[in-house]
């Protein structure tokens, strides 16, 4: 496999870091992305355990720390505004040392300038076609002229095209958490400064937060929900839906929602998990979300999506043959996806609370637990099962 030529499809996270690893080890890497640039916006992100590992040996750890959150901490607040309860913020993210918070549009920022001097991005064009065969797979675009590339990523996210074009329907892949999240750029018009105000009622959550850097604020919206028919490319759709989940909800909701009509940025999707028997086929494999996305419940997207880039091109540069490769791709990953997986379900129960008597417990015991004897054992618990999941890789010592 060494110099091939390798489509990406997607310029997100794992695309980019993917491409990063590929070229450093002789390939040549070409990502197209059907975005006319580089999505701007995003919500909060976590780098943690090996993925903190994967960011130091690419050399650009120095300059997400720089771009931390900074966050200090998350308040509860009631329909009136007034605060409840108060948790530090890396408590409040189940973060330990050395892991880091960074907002997902500066991430691919950090990416963007560590591959565009040798790597080929297509904006604004994506893949229509593909047809595999023993001398490689040619790809037909929207707009770009057919190509033909020796091997094709789909590092495209929940809804993945390539995953669609090569393994087939997305409903096949998708498991629904029967929850939705929305999150959008308003005016940081309530003064936040690198702090996070949360409201929760049965169902239902929104929260405003304002980071480091930062002259905007994000509005975030989570609610439980079955399935919802609506169409995915129509944001008026959606803005529409969450709207009127949200209208009768008094704090700053009205102010937030009056707000999103203006909003570059707007984002709406379902809390979903991609489950699949295997993430390759034939010359085509997938990386990130497209394969085995935890969901945004698990905090663990990103990094599975930095650490599977890293494992997917290093086995690539180690095998002489592509089968060989994505075998061991997939058997290096696994383990590690599936207990990144199990986070989610149990954290959307501490996102999104049922009753109110469970949203009057949790305030209680976070304005108790600084006071608590072994406080430090408790806070600990909170966050061992995502710092164990997150660390449960050995990233191989790849050339």
């Amino acid at each position: 496999m060494k110099n091939g030529d390798i489509l990406i499809s997607g310029a997100s996270i794992a695309g980019p870091a993917l491409a990063y690893w590929l070229r450093r080890y002789g390939f040549n890497p070409t990502i197209v992305e059907r975005a006319p640039a580089l999505r701007e916006g995003g919500y909060k992100i976590d780098i943690r355990g090996a993925a903190v590992d994967v960011a130091a040996r690419m050399g650009i750890l120095a300059d997400i720390r720089q771009h931390s959150t900074g966050m200090r901490a998350t308040t509860f607040v009631n329909r009136a505004g007034k605060r409840l309860a108060t948790m530090d913020a890396d408590l409040f993210g189940g973060r330990t040392a050395g892991d880091v918070e960074i907002m997902r549009g500066d991430l691919a920022h950090l990416l963007y300038e560590a591959t565009w001097q040798n790597t080929e991005y297509i904006f604004d064009d994506s893949i229509t076609s593909i047809a595999q065969h023993e001398a490689g797979v040619d790809v037909a675009f929207a707009h770009s002229p057919p190509r033909r590339f020796d091997l094709i990523v789909g590092a495209d996210g929940l809804h993945s095209n390539v995953r669609t074009l090569a393994f087939g329907a997305e409903s096949e892949f998708i498991q629904h958490l029967n929850h939705y999240i929305a999150i959008y750029s308003i005016p940081n018009y309530l003064h936040l400064d690198r702090w996070e105000l949360m409201h929760a009622v049965p169902g239902k959550t929104a929260g405003i937060y304002s980071t480091h850097q930062s002259s905007t604020a994000k509005a975030m919206f989570i609610f439980a929900a079955p399935p919802l028919e609506y169409d995915r490319r129509d944001s008026a759709q959606q803005k529409q839906i969450l709207a009127e989940t949200f209208a009768t909800e008094g704090w700053e909701v009205p102010q937030m929602l009056k707000h999103m009509a203006a909003s570059p940025d707007f984002y709406f999707d379902s809390i979903s998990q991609v489950h699949m028997d295997r993430w390759s086929n034939g010359r085509a494999v997938l990386v990130g979300d497209a394969a085995y996305g935890p969901s945004p419940a698990s905090g663990q997207g990103t990094s599975l999506a930095l650490v599977g880039a890293y494992v997917l091109a290093g086995e690539l540069a180690a095998a002489e043959d592509e089968h060989t490769a994505l075998c061991s791709y997939e058997r290096e990953m696994r383990p590690f996806v599936e207990q990144n997986q199990r986070l989610a379900p149990e954290n959307l129960k501490g996102m999104v609370l049922r009753s109110r008597p469970q949203i009057w417990f949790q305030t209680q015991m976070i304005r108790l637990l600084p006071h608590l004897p072994g406080k430090d054992k408790i806070i600990g618990r909170i966050a061992d099962a995502i710092h164990s999941a997150a660390a449960a890789i050995t990233l191989k010592e790849y050339l």
